[in-house]
């Protein structure tokens, strides 16, 4: 029996691993800034779900969250950095407001939280953080710098991490999906006013997320499933793709970074200094 403590567990992915992992027979720290979302699954598992406050934009919120998973279960064996919201906008359209509260919760929040939690999984000698990135982590789109950049910042700061937490026992895993039906679209994506210069780039791709709404490839079942059999496995995966969409991206992404270093290779290769 695992204990898992699951960020924004109330909708999405954090809502079916929770309900995977209550089903396989775990236990759950459910959290989320409004709580009363979790209890019908607390009722359902009483013994085996609580639910705890916590908004990844309130840091003093974090200590708390993890003594009460602490005090409840005693152990936290796998942290689930599923907490997030995307943002659709051209770097010019994106005031402050935006840009710092996306980095905020999709980037500053997660670290700050895996800061948190280090201490216990040491004491512990063992733990597994999992952390939802997005393929747009890896192959953007227009429109989706921001939320691809701090995506892609705790992808590579999770990269950092398998190292530093090796020696202790932790265990360092991100997720990259593509499109799920999820009520992510929906519910989680704050869309800023267009400038109509971007109407054909940033437009176009908006365009394309509310044709696919409802109808996006990715069963989200199946993905917590996915992540539930990698939780707390021997050797799990350090990057762990889900979806045919991500795949396909990211496999023609790294044939274009490999077709480019290739054709730069004459001119960026003799840069070191001669012997």
């Amino acid at each position: 029996m695992k204990t898992w403590f699951i960020t924004g567990a109330s909708s999405g992915f954090g809502r079916h691993l929770a309900e995977a992992a209550l089903q396989h027979g775990d236990r759950v720290v459910l959290t989320a800034r409004q709580p009363g979302a979790l209890a019908d699954l607390v009722a359902l598992y009483p013994d085996h779900a609580v639910a705890v406050a916590l908004d990844l934009t309130i840091p003093t919120q974090i200590p708390t969250a993890l003594q009460q998973a602490q005090d409840k279960f005693g152990v936290i064996d796998v942290l689930v950095n599923n907490a997030g919201y995307g943002l659709l906008a051209a770097l010019e359209e994106t005031d402050d407001v935006r840009l710092a509260r996306n980095l905020e919760i999709n980037l500053i929040g997660p670290l700050r939280l895996i800061r948190a939690a280090i201490p216990l999984f040491r004491q512990q000698k063992h733990g597994h953080i999992i952390s939802i990135t997005a393929i747009a982590a890896f192959a953007n789109e227009v429109g989706f710098g921001v939320y691809g950049a701090a995506k892609a910042g705790l992808e590579a700061a999770s990269e950092s991490l398998v190292g530093e937490l090796a020696p202790f026992g932790i265990k360092v895993t991100v997720v990259v999906p593509g499109p799920f039906r999820t009520d992510f679209i929906k519910r989680s994506l704050e869309a800023v006013p267009r400038r109509p210069e971007y109407a054909g780039t940033v437009g176009k791709f908006d365009a394309l997320l509310q044709r696919i709404n409802g109808r996006q490839p990715g069963d989200p079942r199946k993905a917590a499933e996915a992540i539930y059999q990698i939780a707390g496995a021997e050797k799990p995966p350090f990057r762990l793709l889900l979806g045919k969409y991500a795949y396909d991206k990211f496999e023609k992404k790294l044939k274009a970074h490999a077709a480019e270093m290739e054709a730069w290779r004459a001119t960026g290769l003799p840069t070191d200094f001669t012997a």
